[in-house]
């Protein structure tokens, strides 16, 4: 699709609509032009500085079954079957979301991690997420954490809070 790039209006409101999605910049968007439906990615949208209205968004041309990398929320489910969760222990999200490789007509909506089994101190891997039919992660090169799961801090401070009385005794 080597076609030259064309000016398109977008209402406003319609723009403000889709991108209230939350999946705007990993959903395939049908664009009228000139009587013809064309199947596009969003890009980038530009807002106005102060008011935060958007200004111009870029689309992307895709063929239907074109290869395409867009960023997927990851979702967690099943924290109540997480021991570590149960324990008072804290999911702490490293990735919002990641990075795949997919088929333009199969983009997944997120990217579900299950909890179940992970403790106190385990990381989430993406080799640990099962990932939709046909995607993978555009970062191969190393085994990137999603979540960690940590102690809460309360927890913490009370380890650490006996050895600070003990400098504050010694001190004076």
């Amino acid at each position: 699709m080597n076609e030259e790039p064309q000016s398109i209006h977008v209402e406003e409101k319609l723009l403000n609509k889709l991108l209230g999605t939350g999946h705007f910049f990993n959903s395939v968007v049908m664009v009228e032009v000139g009587g013809k439906s064309i199947r596009t990615l969003a890009k980038d949208v530009a807002f106005h500085p102060v008011s935060d209205r958007p200004l111009h968004a870029d689309f992307l041309r895709v063929s239907e079954h074109a290869s395409v990398t867009v960023a997927v929320p990851v979702r967690f489910e099943n924290e109540a079957a997480s021991p570590g969760l149960k324990k008072g222990g804290v999911l702490n999200v490293v990735r919002h979301d990641v990075e795949l490789i997919v088929d333009a007509a199969e983009i997944p909506e997120d990217v579900v991690v299950d909890l179940t089994g992970f403790e106190v101190g385990d990381s989430i891997h993406i080799s640990a997420v099962k990932l939709p039919k046909g995607a993978k992660a555009a970062i191969d090169d190393r085994d990137f954490t999603i979540a960690t799961i940590v102690a809460p801090s309360a927890l913490k401070s009370a380890e650490g809070g006996e050895g600070e009385d003990e400098a504050e005794a010694t001190a004076e």
